[in-house]
């Protein structure tokens, strides 16, 4: 059926919003289930019944939640369908009845067709008489827009009349493009049968997710403040009403789940449904990316869902994205009502994989441990916000030459931001925050901190395993020299890598010594002594205290407290190249250094054991 203009004007748009809010009650339901499973149900059984029954039960509830949380996304989406079309098309309403009143105004007759009379008006220049009335239909070439012949004077309401005329089709057209795009949408969104919600109707709601995201574009997605400050962002959060919360968490979880300011609860529970859907859009792909983020994705998931370590804190998701090499930041402790708050940075090689969950998300709830022992209101994050370099380890060059600052410059900016973030959540009137960096995280955070004042809201830097930070002394990172902590292990080669010069010497003398013998084993062996001639030559004339990225943090030139550290493992004696660059945070292969970190994050840094310089 062709919409017409009366359709449109007497539309009732409050009932397509009141439909929408009936889908919210009921995913507001499907959340409130959830959350009762998730909260008292499964934690209540798993702490008083055991044996096979038990487990059948706990997996009965988790398959529930599932399904739950299914219904509650799908219902978000057909209240934000709802909700935006009705938003569209009550802006065509508004645009035909400015047309109409236009026309009542003017003594215009408006007919079903949408064509439009108007009355006779003007001075002939023949006999001086009003020119005579007409009809202006949709697209006609109205003889007022022509120029006059000399003899013939325009109507003066020819023009105004196919105006209105082309302002009423516009609106009666836009509306019923508006009421076909919608109705596509509308009719997807449905669920297969069955009390089960494998993981290809997860891949269904991914797309339905995506196909409502671009709908409602003009209703709620360009009002997020993405080029906003934190402290805005989270003003522009407070303001909003319950419903608009919940359309946003329900359409857009990827958005609000990752947008810093928005407080540490509110990201976490977007971003355990936008895990969700993540999961559906990576599910059936072949490449080695997403079969790679998807077992990672899989682990956290199942973190997120089990029960927490005895002593351990609770976990939150802050961020989650398959962009890039992946995004995830995790924080054990809520970080907005925390008075010690951590945020780690890690390093080279790091990207959302199995390893990155198994080793760096057990580094933040190691710290997190540790510094809640000396301080209950603690927590420890660790921060996955960039790319940080891949060792490709095809040859030397080429993981020479990934080694630059590039990605740490890129990733600097994000990381200060994020902190500026836990600033304006936090909910203590001045809390005690660490900057961590690992690795090449350390030069990161450095970089962080050498940028303007400094990383917002830190009071304590802990460089780890650092291969330099670009700066020259602790005055260059901004929280004063004695508010630097360095754990350099002696056994870490990380952090003793040649500085450039000498790198550069030891990549062209071994090219030089290759490439002068015709023999491949010969080639080898030329190549090392090439090698050592180039480090002898690169550097001649550097400073002792020089390594690939500045100054050693651990060297007095610095400036840092070096706190005391196991020496670890010898490199290719004790077990593999760089095992000690491993062990900071685990408190049963480097029992001191773990208990230095968690002193500094609960806010004792004062206690730390301290090591000489080297």
């Amino acid at each position: 059926m062709t919409l017409t203009w009366a359709q449109l004007r007497d539309l009732k748009c409050g009932e397509l919003e009141g439909a929408a809010d009936g889908w919210g009650k009921a995913s507001n339901r499907a959340d409130a289930g959830r959350d009762r499973i998730e909260t008292q149900l499964l934690n209540g059984l798993r702490d008083t019944q055991h044996g096979e029954a038990a487990k059948a039960a706990v997996g009965r509830l988790r398959q529930m939640s599932r399904n739950l949380s299914y219904v509650y996304t799908e219902c978000g989406l057909l209240r934000t369908t709802l909700n935006s079309m009705a938003h569209e098309l009550r802006a065509q309403q508004r645009a035909l009845r400015e047309a109409l009143d236009d026309a009542e105004a003017l003594k215009f007759t408006v007919h079903g067709d949408g064509s439009v009379t108007y009355p006779a008006a003007g001075e002939g220049l023949i006999d001086g008489g009003p020119l005579p009335g007409g009809t202006a239909t949709v697209g006609a070439a109205a003889p007022g827009l022509h120029a006059p012949s000399g003899l013939v004077a325009p109507n003066p309401n020819v023009a105004k009349a196919q105006d209105i005329a082309d302002r009423v089709a516009k609106a009666v057209r836009t509306a019923a493009e508006i009421d076909w795009r919608y109705a596509r949408i509308l009719r997807k969104l449905k669920a297969e049968e069955g009390l089960k919600v494998p993981d290809s109707t997860w891949q269904d709601a991914a797309g339905d997710a995506a196909a409502v995201r671009d709908a409602a574009r003009g209703y709620l997605k360009e009002a997020i403040p993405r080029d906003a400050t934190p402290a805005e962002r989270k003003a522009w959060w407070s303001a909003l009403t319950d419903e608009q919360r919940e359309e946003y968490l329900a359409v857009y979880p990827d958005q609000i789940g990752n947008l810093d300011g928005i407080p540490a609860l509110v990201r976490d529970a977007a971003n355990r449904d936008n895990i969700q859907l993540l999961m559906g859009k990576l599910e059936g792909r072949d490449d080695t990316k997403s079969e790679t983020q998807l077992a990672a994705l899989r682990e956290i998931d199942r973190q997120l869902r089990g029960a927490s370590e005895p002593g351990a804190p609770p976990m939150y998701l802050l961020g989650i994205s398959d962009e890039g090499l992946g995004r995830a930041i995790v924080s054990f402790g809520d970080p907005d009502t925390s008075r010690n708050v951590s945020a780690y940075v890690p390093g080279l090689g790091t990207s959302l994989d199995e390893s990155f969950v198994h080793n760096d998300i057990e580094r933040a709830r190691s710290t997190a441990i540790g510094a809640r022992a000396m301080d209950p209101l603690s927590a420890s994050i660790v921060w996955l916000g960039y790319d940080p370099p891949q060792l490709p380890a095809e040859n030397i060059q080429e993981n020479l030459a990934v080694m630059s600052d590039r990605d740490a410059r890129i990733g600097a900016p994000a990381y200060s931001q994020f902190m500026e973030g836990l600033s304006a959540t936090n909910r203590n009137s001045d809390p005690h925050v660490t900057a961590i960096g690992h690795s090449y995280g350390s030069l990161t955070v450095g970089m962080a901190a050498q940028s303007g004042s400094g990383i917002p809201g830190v009071d304590d830097i802990v460089l780890l395993g650092s291969p330099g930070t670009g700066a020259e002394t602790v005055e260059d990172l901004k929280v004063g020299k004695g508010h630097v902590y360095v754990g350099a292990a002696e056994n870490d080669p990380v952090t003793k890598l040649p500085n450039h010069a000498e790198a550069l010497g030891v990549v062209e003398g071994f090219k030089t010594g290759f490439s002068s013998q015709s023999r491949p084993e010969a080639g080898v062996a030329a190549g090392v002594v090439g090698a050592g001639v180039g480090y002898l030559l690169g550097d001649a004339g550097t400073r002792e205290s020089q390594i690939y990225y500045g100054t050693d943090p651990a060297r007095a030139e610095f400036g840092a407290q070096r706190i005391r550290v196991d020496d670890g493992p010898r490199p290719l004696i004790d077990g593999g190249p760089a095992d000690a660059h491993s062990n900071y945070f685990d408190p049963e292969k480097d029992e001191e250094s773990a208990r230095n970190v968690a002193k500094i994050v609960s806010g004792h840094g004062e206690r730390v054991s301290i090591q000489g310089y080297r």
